[in-house]
């Protein structure tokens, strides 16, 4: 595309949306921050394209410190130079990827955002930018987390299969929160095994934020009983002390069903790997526990290592359990039935309560 055929291209609108109505938009969402700004955390869905690399942010910056504003520009201009045209082919093909106009995002919704609206616009393209940009993304997010939700746990021991029923629940229309889905982590020493590799606690913050904002009319939220941190990911405070108030229904199963899923989920996933989590919680298990773990795992007996530790997870249970003060609503027995036939169970228990506590669990 030649200089003169996008000069001849009529510049489209720039139009500034308030945070509600930028997201309520299913548009591409493209955030121009830099690629380390991008993976501290950004709008759950968005696609990075950089105006600048993490090292040209930090030299426009310090020239902007130093020499002003005009120099920064200046400074910014030459960086992207030969860039420029491949910044513009990417807007070009995310436009065809989705109708609307492309929604754009920076630190503050101001210089970068605004520029690569102007190069958008130099194709043709409509763009929506964010006022305020991810900064009042963020503060929305730490607003959210802290608002009373109508909370519903599903507990349990380590290998009840929670997430599963929590999965099935989803399935029949329920709302949920999947925190270890959106931590990619199972909550144990064991539980990034096999999983992609976890979000900062920042993102962890803003995807569990986007999970609560889509189940906003719901009349009662499901999430999964779990400790303060899932892996390195940490529940933000406000909706932590809220889930240790929340009612509990507890999932039953007896220990060698819970050995059984506990081998479906890990025993594929190497020696090596099992190894090095057995270690990380050697302290707590005890020498001996931990002798006979790692032997079981050399020996390819997974049943007989779940085994070892489940006795640790176990007390861990019962000392929270301990902690919480109040039992759980509802203990419910597995058995050998379904994952769904438990969610029905469990949403029909959900009816029968709310029609004998018609207040209770509301926003």
């Amino acid at each position: 595309m030649s200089v003169e055929t996008l000069n001849s291209m009529p510049a489209q609108a720039i139009g500034a949306a308030t945070l509600p109505s930028f997201l309520a938009s299913g548009s591409v969402l493209v955030d121009v921050r830099s690629p380390g700004e991008f993976e501290q955390g950004h709008i759950p869905g968005a696609i990075n394209l950089p105006l600048f690399l993490d090292e040209q942010r930090a030299e426009v910056g310090t020239i902007y410190k130093r020499s002003g504003r005009q120099q920064a520009v200046l400074t910014g201009l030459h960086l992207l130079g030969e860039r420029l045209g491949d910044l513009a082919e990417t807007l070009l093909a995310l436009s065809r990827s989705s109708p609307g106009p492309l929604r754009l995002c920076c630190w503050r919704g101001g210089m970068r955002s605004g520029s690569v609206a102007w190069l958008a616009g130099t194709l043709g393209l409509e763009t929506l930018l964010l006022d305020g940009g991810y900064k009042a993304f963020r503060r929305w997010v730490l607003g959210l987390v802290d608002k009373p939700w109508p909370l519903l746990l599903l507990g349990g021991r380590t290998g009840t299969g929670k997430t599963d029923v929590l999965l099935a629940l989803q399935q029949r229309g329920a709302a949920i929160v999947d925190l270890e889905g959106l931590a990619h982590h199972r909550g144990s020493s064991f539980g990034g095994l096999g999983l992609p590799p976890q979000p900062s606690s920042e993102q962890f913050e803003n995807r569990i934020a986007i999970a609560l904002w889509q189940q906003r009319q719901a009349a009662s939220i499901w999430l999964e009983a779990e400790s303060a941190q899932v892996g390195r990911c940490r529940i933000p405070n406000g909706l932590w002390q809220q889930m240790k108030q929340a009612p509990v229904i507890e999932l039953v199963r007896s220990a060698d069903a819970r050995v059984e899923r506990l081998v479906d989920v890990y025993g594929g996933q190497g020696q090596t790997a099992l190894q090095d989590a057995t270690a990380r919680i050697s302290r707590r298990l005890g020498p001996q526990r931990t002798a006979l773990a790692l032997e079981a795992i050399a020996a390819g007996d997974m049943a007989t290592a779940c085994r070892q530790m489940l006795e640790y997870y176990d007390r861990c249970y019962d000392h929270e359990q301990h902690q919480r003060g109040a039992p759980p609503l509802l203990s419910l027995v597995a058995a050998a039935r379904s994952d769904d036939d438990l969610a029905a169970e469990l949403q029909r228990w959900q009816c029968a309560h709310k029609a004998s506590n018609p207040t209770e669990g509301q926003a």
